[in-house]
């Protein structure tokens, strides 16, 4: 099965051109990192399990944070990123998990054989890293419906292509963000890497507050940031449900906290935050971005 577009044209650029130079526009945009990243030599799952310091900044970026709205507003948050995530080296495999915005499909739906495709060619699914998660989880069905229209996962991937198109990815969708099924979800990631020995960096697709006030968005998110930078899963689900905050993806933040830790990672790290209202002007009603990554 070839997953097509959903939101090409939409989130962002349907042209090939034209997409590649939006996503270059995001990384020097005044609230990007600045400049372009180079890759950095694709590591194998003993090079990430030996600590191989020797292409990158960072040991290993073994998950991620990342927005998911149209370029225009949250690219170049998530550009960050993708900064550390390109320069350090790609994986074998992406581990893509995202929140259900579409209603459709069961509570946790992996999409497990085939290929997605975007304006910028086709990406693998990794069938057999896809297949031992269903079998190492109580709660992970095999299912494609959840992922038809779904956007949180697409828009990550011309991201990844403009690099390399060397990788292959494991999209999950969540319509179940409780702490059971997210920590189900981080051991069967852990429990399948280590049984195939592939490397991996999760990415956690996920917006934070939504529609409302800058200033209070902003107090919001705070709880939110304060979490990822201490890899506190439980103060995040905290925060969630105590300061009612409409985080879509907090569920696959806390299933992307919980396997980066058991992989390897040591520290959070915010890279950057900011709002639609920073790109748009209008303050009154905002959505919250952040790129943070997971590493040792």
């Amino acid at each position: 099965m070839i997953r097509k577009p959903a939101v090409a044209g939409l989130f962002y650029d349907s042209n090939p051109e034209k997409l590649k130079r939006n996503i270059e526009s995001c990384f020097k945009h005044k609230l990007g990192p600045g400049n372009i990243p180079k890759l950095g030599i694709s590591r194998n799952f003993d090079q990430f399990q030996n600590n191989d310091r020797s292409n990158s900044q960072y040991l290993n970026v073994y998950g991620s944070v990342v927005p998911h709205a149209g370029y225009v507003y949250s690219g170049p948050i998530a550009a960050h990123a993708y900064y550390s995530i390109v320069e350090n080296g790609y994986p074998e495999t992406f581990i893509i998990l995202c929140p259900n915005h579409t209603g459709l499909g069961t509570g946790i739906s992996i999409f497990d054989k085939g290929k997605w495709n975007t304006p910028l060619g086709d990406v693998e699914i990794d069938e057999e890293f896809a297949k031992n998660m269903v079998l190492n989880s109580n709660f992970i069905d095999s299912d494609t419906s959840a992922h038809v229209k779904e956007h949180s996962c697409e828009v990550h991937l011309p991201f990844l292509q403009y690099f390399s198109n060397d990788f292959k990815i494991v999209p999950i969708v969540m319509w179940m963000q409780d702490m059971e099924t997210s920590e189900d979800i981080a051991d069967s990631i852990v429990k399948t890497a280590k049984k195939l020995k592939r490397s991996i960096s999760i990415i956690a697709s996920t917006d934070l507050t939504h529609y409302e006030p800058k200033s209070i968005a902003e107090k919001k998110d705070k709880f939110i940031l304060d979490a990822i930078n201490n890899m506190d899963e439980s103060a995040l689900l905290n925060s969630i449900k105590t300061h009612r905050i409409t985080m879509c993806g907090y569920g696959p933040t806390i299933s992307t906290i919980r396997a980066s830790r058991d992989l390897g990672a040591k520290k959070g790290e915010v890279l950057k935050y900011a709002t639609s209202g920073d790109i748009s002007g209008d303050l009154s009603s905002v959505v919250g971005y952040c790129s943070a990554i997971f590493v040792d």
